[in-house]
């Protein structure tokens, strides 16, 4: 038996399309004792994060890849075979994203040509049948055609065995225009979930994202449920007039070298002045800050000794981590937002407060010489994880901050990490509910109800609920919603999270329109570029420091430009009184 891998694999991460999560599909594959999988979302890299981290667990070759589909509908596999042709295969996502609404990717057959290098593609035909255009296969045959001239050796059609009547002789129709036009035939199944049991699933998901009934979708449905991973063995035998497209795909996933384990991140150099490296220029800062937080008039035999020994450890261990950079880089956004002009508030939290350097760099204010934090809770050799500064704005005026940073770094260098919405209880018994033809008031009153996490919905809610638990179509609603719950239903963009690079960021991942205007965001969050090991520079708001703003300009109204809070009077009866009534 030869070996075989699945390339032609959709996963819940093409949202509303596949019907596994793509940790399922990986193990699933290595279950079945597959050479390799390859994940390919419809015009996405956003789940190949959560695949690479179990397949590496699973010691299973994983392809990392993308199903691109122009606006034509011209559908085909690109796997990228080194660092260099992943790089293109990001900006080429990035280019369609950014020409097209948030949640849509604008793709052309030129866009695609014009990133060939590198790739291996695998064009999807459209499905033979009696109906099917001829303008239609004649279209896809040129481009086809095409395809091979621009990656000679590297472009293959992909042949599939549904078990449909008229599939035999399909093949062999495609077999000899892949023999005709140099793009040899390669066995895929078009997998859209790991177990044939979850063919109710991706029935509902097309249901929901064509806004139609169970009853209504008709051919929008599969005819059976094949379209899930399947053996090496079931491959051969689906395949035994076609051996070699079965074996093709094992030799196809030996010639994909890349890994996202080849990702090396590095953070940029814009706040380090030129003649400086990064270390030096965060020591320069860190001392020049210490004499300023503490003077000479408070403290005339220098800074005290306990907090110059945590100066020292600190930026020893910041050094040896190498992470100077990122300090400097929320150093600067703090210094800028408390430019004269700008005098924006802002405050470091969370656990920067237990670090010295945090302190002296005016990014907290907590004084360690009052407190009994531990640095190691912030950073430590040991836990092998970037630190997490967390830094607050006023909420009316962080949008000026994260512009900053998109002129700093250029909009192709930095980006907001992505935030996955998933479907919750309520929204997927109501869109189950929907589907399955259920009224309104029955969806609602599920609805309505207390969802178990993992059991679903216990018969007892179900009867709270006023329904009758037994009856097939509350079950079958109730059985499905249970298993969307949990299931990725579109990217949102993160609250502040900001992941900056010095090379291109659209290289390592594909950005995106943000529904807000001016905004962009890549398409992993934060457990993903975590697993990769990219920090991120989190640019929060916080609504009571805009009540504080609102403050503080009550009392310069009331006592001139030029004030101190330290010489205000504490019982002045009139500024209380003021900031009572805005209050109210």
């Amino acid at each position: 038996m030869s070996a075989y891998a699945e390339l032609a694999v959709t996963t819940n991460f093409s949202f509303l399309r596949g019907a596994s999560h793509p940790q399922e599909m990986v193990a699933r594959a290595d279950e079945l004792g597959l050479a390799a999988i390859g994940i390919a979302d419809r015009n996405s890299l956003a789940g190949v994060v959560r695949a690479y981290d179990e397949a590496r667990k699973r010691k299973i070759k994983l392809l990392v890849g993308s199903r691109l589909v122009t606006v034509d509908g011209f559908e085909v596999l690109a796997y990228p075979t080194d660092r260099a042709a992943y790089g293109r295969l990001c900006r080429l996502i990035t280019a369609g994203n950014l020409k097209a609404k948030k949640g849509e990717c604008h793709l052309t057959f030129e866009d695609i040509f014009g990133a060939s290098a590198g790739q291996i593609f695998i064009a999807l035909p459209p499905r033979l049948s009696p109906v099917a255009s001829c303008e239609r296969m004649t279209a896809f045959t040129s481009r086809l055609s095409a395809l091979v001239r621009a990656a000679p050796g590297r472009a293959f059609l992909a042949g599939v065995h549904h078990h449909r009547g008229a599939e035999p002789r399909q093949l062999g129709l495609l077999a000899e225009l892949g023999d005709e036009l140099h793009a040899p035939l390669v066995a895929v199944n078009d997998v859209l979930y790991h177990a044939p049991e979850r063919r109710p699933l991706a029935d509902l998901l097309t249901c929901i994202r064509e806004k139609c009934t169970i009853a209504g979708a008709g051919l929008k449905l599969s005819v059976n449920a094949e379209r899930h991973l399947k053996a090496p063995a079931e491959m051969a035998r689906l395949f035994a007039k076609f051996p070699d497209a079965v074996a093709r795909a094992a030799v196809i996933a030996e010639s994909c070298r890349f890994s996202l384990a080849e990702l090396r991140y590095e953070y940029p150099d814009e706040p380090v002045p030129p003649g400086k490296t990064a270390q030096q220029h965060l020591e320069d800062l860190a001392w020049a800050g210490a004499q300023e937080r503490y003077p000479k008039d408070k403290y005339p035999h220098d800074i005290p000794d306990d907090v110059r020994k945590q100066l020292n450890d600190e930026l020893a261990v910041i050094g040896k981590l190498d992470y100077a950079r990122y300090f400097l880089t929320v150093h600067d956004l703090v210094s800028f937002a408390r430019l004269q002009e700008k005098k924006i508030l802002c405050q470091g939290r969370g656990s920067a407060a237990n670090s010295a350097v945090c302190f002296c760099l005016g990014i907290t204010s907590v004084n360690p010489d009052k407190s009994n934090l531990l640095f190691a809770r912030f950073i430590s050799e040991n836990r092998g994880e970037p630190p997490d500064i967390d830094v607050d704005f006023e909420h009316e005026r962080r949008e000026e901050v994260i512009q900053y940073i998109y002129r700093r770094y250029g909009r192709h260098r930095a980006a907001i990490c992505a935030t996955v919405v998933h479907y919750r209880s309520r929204r997927a018994i109501r869109e189950t509910g929907k589907a399955l033809g259920l009224t309104e008031d029955v969806t609602a009153a599920l609805a309505k109800t207390v969802w178990g996490y993992g059991d679903g919905l216990p018969d007892d809610h179900i009867r709270q609920a006023g329904l009758d638990p037994a009856n097939p179509a509350i079950r079958q609603a109730v059985a499905l919603a249970g298993d969307l719950i949990g299931f990725p239903r579109h990217l949102s963009q993160h609250v502040g999270g900001f992941v900056l690079t010095r090379a291109p960021l659209d290289e390592t991942v594909p950005i995106g329109n943000a529904a807000m205007d001016d905004r962009t965001f890549i398409e992993w969050d934060k457990d993903d570029i975590d697993t990769l090991g990219l920090m991120k520079v989190d640019v929060l708001a916080l609504g009571m420091l805009s009540c504080l703003r609102r403050g503080l300009d009550l009392i310069k109204d009331h006592y001139g430009a030029e004030y101190s809070l330290a010489t205000l009077p504490q019982d002045d009866r009139a500024v209380y009184e003021m900031l009572s009534r805005r209050r109210r």
